[in-house]
């Protein structure tokens, strides 16, 4: 179902009320635009580079209202606190006029935590949960929840890791999450840090398991998750149609929307993102994320 964006919104900072825009959803829109222009945005050509920011700095700047950000990789490492600049970063694009999200794969307490608590809503779970911050505190405002064939993920990833060899691991083999996403964990739910940020940084390893994980799970979406893990939800969920749904209820349209992330790769969380040619940012490292988003100060 096509997403609409508010009738007579008027945009923070002054910006022009939005004539209603009809936004298809991922599927929708593969189906409607050209074999070439998937090969555009396949090879990212929504992508900002500095050669973008040379040339449209200032368009970006007046056109973009809504700052979609990616956690891990993007404004920390993995699974570890959100640094000071990360925080004062979002503090200056806040002060700019700037509606700020975070669109993450973890649950929304989970990421709100690794934030440091900060006052900002949350799209988690690829769109299957929302929060928001009221009265100082994170409030879960929207959860869609699947029930899942437990004992076939269990059969099916038990397979898998005999046939890669990953029949060692810490704490459980998946984690269940109460969304029904599912969390292939190759190194076991309690891996020490050190040993998944070291694992797969270049996802060589889970690359080669892609695409029989994909047909495997083929009545699912399967993300290349994290550092050391596959992430599987619902065949309708992602990043791109979580951030448009997210837009399209605060009466934004795709054009005045900017994502932020690093995992834009084939199977990569951010990757719908790059694919369905939503502008984004790709962070490489995130210690450099503020130098990358000064262009909108």
């Amino acid at each position: 179902m096509a997403l609409i964006s508010a009738l007579m919104f008027v945009g923070c900072c002054g910006q022009p009320k939005t004539e209603p825009v009809q936004e298809p959803l991922f599927g929708e829109l593969m189906e409607q635009v050209s074999d070439e222009q998937k090969q555009a945005w396949y090879d990212g050509a929504s992508c900002i580079t500095e050669q973008v920011v040379a040339e449209r700095g200032a368009e970006l700047k007046a056109t973009k209202r809504i700052i979609c950000f990616d956690l891990d990789g993007t404004l920390s490492n993995h699974r570890t606190d959100m640094p000071a600049e990360s925080r004062e970063l979002l503090d200056k694009l806040r002060a700019a006029g700037y509606d700020l999200v975070m669109v993450g794969a973890g649950n929304a307490p989970r990421i709100h935590r690794q934030m440091g608590n900060y006052p900002i809503d949350i799209i988690a779970n690829y769109g299957k949960q929302l929060a928001e911050v009221k009265d100082g505190e994170l409030v879960i405002t929207r959860e869609e929840i699947d029930e899942v064939d437990r004992e076939f993920f269990s059969r099916e990833t038990d397979r898998m890791r005999e046939k890669y060899g990953y029949t060692k691991f810490y704490g459980n083999s998946i984690e269940w999450h109460k969304s029904g996403m599912v969390t292939f964990a190759l190194l076991g739910t309690e891996a020490p840090k050190a040993e998944k940020h070291a694992f797969d940084p270049d996802r060589t390893k889970r690359r080669v398991m892609y695409p029989e994980m994909l047909e495997i799970f083929k009545d699912y979406t399967v993300f290349i998750g994290g550092s050391s893990s596959f992430d599987i939800v619902g065949k309708n969920y992602n990043k791109y149609d979580a951030t448009m749904r997210y837009a399209a209820e605060k009466g934004y349209t795709k054009a005045q929307v900017l994502f932020v992330g690093d995992d834009m790769g084939d199977g990569g969380g951010d990757s719908h993102v790059r694919l369905g040619g939503m502008d984004y940012v790709h962070i490489t490292d995130f210690t450099t994320v503020a130098e990358k988003m000064a262009f909108l100060l």
